[in-house]
């Protein structure tokens, strides 16, 4: 069985973050998920720490793919991942258990696994073709090829399981569990780009919109750079092996109303908020998911709407099972980056908003 983390509130990774420094044991990461936000910090975490890092991207499809082969650009520019400077890029389909190994690994011996695999909609078809199968290609195989570890970014959001995205997390993370492999299952609260949404359509003199009155959830936001210190520390740590890890950036817990009242003032206008009931993604979902028994395209809409209503009702801390209530203190915090210092960092422009692939998360 998994061991958790324990209750008790602290600053995981107050101190300087191991990966300052070089790893005392380099070793050869078979890297998965490398190309969203945080998988690119994951990356440059590793490359830093002195790993050999080997990367595996599925290969650009659709528009991108027509474009790509129109201009004749090398693959990695096309796929918009020439950024993954000091890691080697081998494109397969990670879904694909013979391209995984024909073209990922190659008959080659890896030390230990890295991923940030998830699925880009959480509609329940992707989420278990990525986060389930593509992870589970990506444990047996990298097993047989010598790994005996691997770090696996998840979400805290899975405590409290209602989607199938959550469903699929939790059913890699038993299987993990259960491996023999010495593992680190890390459930991050929420993502600062995942908060970032509104900046635009605030700054454009639109209200922010608020569920309910802004105070249903609450979260500890962590920061790309220092939820990839914390995941790359877990290779060296041993007090991290073999557990589950929750984590969340610099407390204290903040909730919606408060994003929104910081943006204005970091603005320098007055509040303006608009009230959406939560009743309301409820209705659309039940509605979706009505009519998705007879046109199915509307199934998956259900869910989206099914996200949008977790996400608007639960916070993205630690959850009492005793209590069944959310808990901010018993929420490890890490790193030194804030939501509100990337909220500034955004308006004046020396900050992106850059959502990745992931639509939802």
């Amino acid at each position: 069985m998994a061991s958790s983390a324990s209750s008790t509130s602290q600053r995981d990774g107050q101190g300087p973050s191991l990966m300052q420094t070089a790893s005392p044991r380099p070793r050869r990461i078979l890297m998965a998920g490398g190309t969203g936000t945080i998988g690119r910090a994951v990356v440059a975490a590793l490359v830093a720490r002195g790993h050999e890092v080997i990367c595996v991207v599925r290969p650009h499809t659709g528009k991108r793919a027509k474009s790509a082969r129109k201009h004749d650009l090398p693959p990695a520019q096309a796929r918009g991942i020439d950024f993954l400077e000091g890691a080697e890029v081998r494109f397969c389909e990670v879904t694909d258990p013979a391209s995984l190994s024909e073209q990922g690994l190659r008959n080659e011996a890896f030390d230990a696994l890295v991923s940030c695999l998830a699925s880009r909609t959480g509609e329940p078809r992707d989420a278990w073709a990525i986060d389930h199968q593509a992870n589970l290609n990506l444990l047996y195989q990298g097993r047989a090829a010598g790994a005996t570890q691997m770090v696996l970014l998840s979400a805290i959001c899975v405590q409290r399981p209602r989607l199938a995205f959550q469903q699929a997390k939790l059913a890699f993370e038993a299987a993990l569990a259960d491996s023999g492999l010495t593992y680190s299952i890390v459930r991050a609260t929420a993502f600062f780009k995942s908060l970032a949404g509104q900046i635009e359509r605030v700054r454009q003199g639109k209200p922010y919109l608020l569920f309910g009155d802004g105070r249903l959830t609450a979260c500890k936001p962590i920061s790309d750079r220092d939820l990839a210190a914390y995941l790359v520390d877990c290779l060296d740590d041993a007090s991290r092996h073999n557990r589950i890890l929750p984590i969340g950036g610099p407390g204290p817990a903040i909730t919606p109303l408060e994003q929104g009242e910081r943006l204005f003032d970091l603005l320098g206008r007055e509040a303006c908020f608009k009230q959406v009931p939560v009743a309301l993604l409820q209705n659309i979902a039940a509605t979706l998911g009505f009519a998705g028994k007879f046109v199915p395209p509307l199934a998956a809409k259900a869910e989206l709407a099914r996200i949008g209503h977790y996400y608007a009702t639960q916070s993205m801390l630690v959850l009492d099972p005793a209590t069944g209530r959310y808990d901010a203190d018993a929420t490890p915090e890490t790193g030194q980056d804030t939501l509100f210092d990337y909220y500034r960092h955004v308006l004046d422009g020396t900050e992106t908003v850059e959502r990745g692939e992931h639509a939802i998360f």
